[in-house]
């Protein structure tokens, strides 16, 4: 299968660089998964597409201010890293994803805003790659990008993060820590809107992926196959794992809030599609052939052409329906990726 079979055309307009004007206040597309059938609602209409008897997985991953910029000592000139994850024990190193990265050799230093200094140390593993491991002389904790670090806004926001997006950029249920981009989907979900469901009877769960690459780097490679995701983190906690489980022998549909709730799911189950708690390192990569275990609705957003996201939907449902569904949205003016408008696949 090919990449660009998953090309669709996109009008820049209609790509997102600010959330709506109120949290929640956005178009949701129903989408038949079998039939393709469209119909569009408002988010508001959620809680009347829902059955009571479904059970809600969100993923509660927080945002970290990932985004850090560091001075080089030699130059003086300004360098973005992508802090990513700790890679040793003590957690003095840390992979992160940096823009012109040839140019970043081990040795070189760098001043932080608050005067910390950090130095790329060699890695095997980055040779060739995007990413560096830089070291430093203490332990950072989350203190610290919350004093040196930017929101991780994606690269189509073409734009500066501002301190609307420390609110907007991030989940009202978000708890722990450990994402370099948001798990989008939630963001069209408000308190209000989560009490009306409750008050519906729908119930909920939340599993926690952290957010890295997995989920947001290219697919480069002409043939999907060859595509090959980085690893990233989850943990599906035991009464989770027992409610989800409960849900599927009694027949209850299982809605997936976003796709990393969705790679969640699917990484930790069973053959029979019975999920097992703890905390695991997933890279699966979900496209059209994949056969789904746990997961039978989906609330998702709009994604980005050729993407692993937009495969991993039309996997949900086929690539037909999907390419499909995103031209009547075009054709609705619907906005498009993390700041845009939603989906719900049933």
């Amino acid at each position: 299968m090919l990449r660009t079979d998953f090309y669709f055309d996109l009008p820049q307009e209609l790509i997102a660089q600010h959330p709506s004007g109120i949290r929640g206040q956005d178009k949701l597309m129903q989408l038949g998964r079998t039939d393709g059938t469209v119909t569009h609602h408002m988010m508001d209409e959620l809680p009347d597409l829902i059955t009571p008897d479904t059970l809600m997985v969100f993923n509660d991953s927080r945002v970290r201010r990932a985004r850090v910029y560091g001075i080089k000592e030699t130059t003086g000139r300004k360098q973005e890293f992508m802090f990513l994850n700790q890679i040793d024990k003590d957690g003095f190193v840390w992979n992160t994803l940096v823009k012109s990265a040839k140019k970043q050799k081990p040795g070189m230093r760098y001043t932080f805003p608050d005067g910390s200094i950090g130095i790329i140390v060699d890695n095997p593993q980055n040779e060739g790659t995007e990413f560096r491991s830089l070291q430093f002389d203490f332990i950072m904790d989350e203190s610290w990008f919350d004093k040196n670090g930017h929101m991780p806004l994606p690269p189509y926001i073409r734009r500066g993060d501002t301190e609307e997006d420390s609110e907007r950029y991030q989940n009202v249920y978000a708890k722990e820590t450990g994402s370099a981009a948001c798990p989008t989907a939630g963001l069209h979900f408000t308190e209000d809107m989560l009490g009306r469901l409750s008050a519906k009877g729908i119930e909920r769960v939340f599993v926690t992926l952290h957010v890295g690459l997995g989920t947001f780097l290219p697919v480069r490679e002409d043939r999907i196959e060859e595509h090959k995701m980085h690893e990233e983190l989850f943990t599906v906690a035991p009464d989770t794992a027992r409610k989800i489980n409960d849900a599927k022998k009694s027949g209850r549909p299982i809605l997936a809030v976003g796709t990393t709730s969705v790679r969640t799911l699917e990484s930790a189950c069973d053959s029979d599609g019975m999920v097992n708690a703890g905390t695991q390192k997933t890279h699966i990569f979900i496209y059209p052939g994949f056969r789904f275990r746990v997961v039978d609705q989906m609330f998702t957003n709009f994604h980005t052409p050729e993407s692993t996201l937009i495969m991993l939907v039309s996997a949900f449902s086929t690539r037909e329906n999907i390419l499909n569904a995103y031209k009547t949205a075009v054709e609705n003016r619907y906005r498009f990726f993390s700041y845009g408008d939603a989906m719900l696949i049933k």
